[in-house]
């Protein structure tokens, strides 16, 4: 502001002493507190940063000799210069701003590696292992949950704190033995009775494997989750309790050890490895006798079941509880009869599993839901799934992007066959999506039908079945109540020839080959030959699995 003399106030040079100023001056008020202002800063513009760093390309040209964080200096050592300016500040409480940019120069340029992103957003660098999926079967209260919630707690994935929370919580309840088996059933219902009813699912990983627990029901009314559970399997644990008692009532007709291991077996589980729960029972007490009695009476059914007792079958006595024989081998004092290796050690040595990445992409949707976009869950069968790949959902054709792909929750670019994916698309409504409904290429969709021919093994059924009779098919994670439409004929258990045409009925212990409709619609198979996975089945009816069968041939 101008002086009535026109003096603005300002000295001819900012370098000179104030003190050789004017005394008469009316300026010098104005002069002296504003001394230490810049007059070259940059001028004011409205929605530009003056005072923003000025962006510095990554391929910086070799004669640049500015220091490091960009900031010019005079001879005197102070930031200035009226060049830069516009552009450049010296001030030193700014220094975050040139910060912040040395990540983002850095990875310039770098090769994009798998990353993984676990949820909390905390990336690491990925490294591929082999996943195997474990069901845990057996009749209810046997001790799955129990042997799957210790075998979380010693390979790490539950720590101590959260496991004297459960058994604090379980003793409020009068239920402290129950306490492990609540890191795997995790809702108040399951808690409150014992049971499982959902199939648990949590993961532990070795030094080679990547193992996810399905953790299936036992009890009766929750077999059909248990097929959706087994339908994920690549192998499976059989608990059986060696308590007294115990052991007879699971394993007599209408208990559920037969019954699971005829289902996991037609699932396509092909090696079963058996573990003798509770020998620190007061009952067993470690008792080599009651362990093989256990193991004879089992081996018979489960070699009808199409297991071979010297390849496909495991036994091992185990205590869920303490965790003898889980992780660790304890001392010969407790079990001087068996010296074999603990249930971990045994999953971990196991051959590795042929998986065809080379197959075009195959993954039966088991749920889904709506999260900020359509989330579908399932196991990847067959085929290789990388991120904003094109694919299509089968029956209803529904062309999908796949924006994110989630392996055990944790975020990855590409997921190999065995894997359990939780997958975010885009093209589809959730409410247009059913389980069974299967995730395929545009260019080799699944193949899907209504009528078809398949062979089927009666296993248990008190009369005759004829044409007409009506069942639920559980096909994969598919299930659809279907009606046989025709008998075609009979085949000799021995010789495997056809030996009636056309009957007019099949009983049990009997194979036939029969015509089934489906009578909700189009379902996503495939015939056994070309794709076991999704060409084998299970029929129920009144609760109860009265045969299994694989598709021959889809009619329409």
């Amino acid at each position: 502001m101008a002086t009535e003399n026109g003096d603005n106030g300002a000295p001819d040079s900012w370098d000179q002493e104030v003190d050789n100023q004017n005394e008469n001056d009316p300026g010098k008020d104005l002069a002296e507190p504003m001394s230490f202002l810049n007059v070259n800063a940059a001028p004011f513009v409205p929605g530009q940063n003056v005072f923003a760093t000025e962006f510095v390309p990554v391929t910086k040209s070799a004669d640049d000799d500015s220091p490091p964080d960009g900031t010019p200096t005079d001879e005197s050592g102070n930031a200035g210069g009226t060049e830069n300016m516009e552009t450049e500040e010296g001030q030193p409480g700014d220094d975050w701003a040139d910060e912040d940019e040395d990540p983002e120069e850095e990875m310039v340029g770098k090769p994009i590696m798998n990353i993984k992103k676990p949820v909390d957003g905390t990336p690491e660098v990925e490294v591929k292992k082999e996943h195997v999926n474990v069901v845990f079967i057996g009749h209810v209260d046997a001790g799955k949950s129990t042997i799957g919630g210790h075998i979380m707690y010693l390979t790490g994935m539950v720590d101590k704190r959260t496991l004297e929370k459960y058994e604090r919580e379980a003793k409020e309840k009068n239920r402290e033995t129950w306490y492990l088996s609540w890191a795997l059933d995790t809702n108040s219902e399951e808690r409150e009775k014992g049971k499982t009813v959902e199939v648990g699912r949590a993961y532990f990983e070795t030094e080679s494997k990547h193992f996810t627990i399905l953790d299936a029901p036992g009890h009766k009314s929750f077999v059909p989750n248990m097929i959706g559970g087994a339908s994920q399997a690549d192998l499976a644990v059989l608990v059986i309790s060696a308590r007294r008692g115990e052991f007879e009532t699971g394993f007599e007709r209408g208990g559920q050890t037969r019954e699971h291991a005829m289902l996991v077996k037609t699932a396509g589980v092909k090696h079963l490895v058996i573990v003798i729960n509770k020998m620190d029972d007061p009952t067993v007490l470690w008792s080599e006798e009651r362990y093989n009695e256990c193991r004879e009476k089992l081996i018979p059914y489960l070699k009808k079941c199409g297991f071979n007792p010297k390849t496909d079958l495991y036994f091992m006595p185990v205590s869920g509880l303490t965790g003898a024989f889980l992780k660790f081998v304890p001392d010969e004092s407790v079990c001087p009869w068996y010296r074999g290796p603990s249930l971990i050690n045994y999953l971990d040595e196991l051959e590795s599993l042929n998986r065809s990445t080379e197959m075009p992409v195959r993954m039966p949707i088991v749920d889904k839901y709506r999260d900020m976009g359509t989330l579908i869950l399932g196991k990847l069968e067959a085929g290789v799934i990388t991120k904003n790949m094109t694919l299509m959902v089968m029956p209803n054709r529904a062309t999908i992007k796949v924006n994110q792909l989630f392996s055990d929750e944790i975020e990855t670019e590409l997921a190999n066959p065995g894997e359990n994916l939780k997958v975010k698309v885009q093209g589809v409504e959730e409410e247009d999506i059913s389980p069974g409904f299967v995730l395929c290429p545009l260019d080799a969709p699944c193949n899907t039908g209504k009528v078809f021919d398949a062979q089927i093994v009666i296993l248990e059924h008190k009369s005759i079945i004829c044409a007409g009779y009506s069942a639920v098919l559980h096909i994969h994670t598919c299930a659809e109540e279907v009606t046989l439409r025709a008998l075609l004929c009979i085949i000799d258990k021995k010789t495997g020839d056809k030996t009636q045409v056309k009957p007019r009925f099949v009983k049990q212990d009997q194979i036939a080959i029969a015509r089934i409709e489906v009578n909700g619609g189009m379902i996503c198979l495939e015939t056994f030959k070309d794709f076991p996975q999704m060409g084998r089945f299970t029929l129920r009816d009144e609760g109860k699995t009265i045969g299994i069968g694989k598709v021959l041939k889809i009619i329409g």
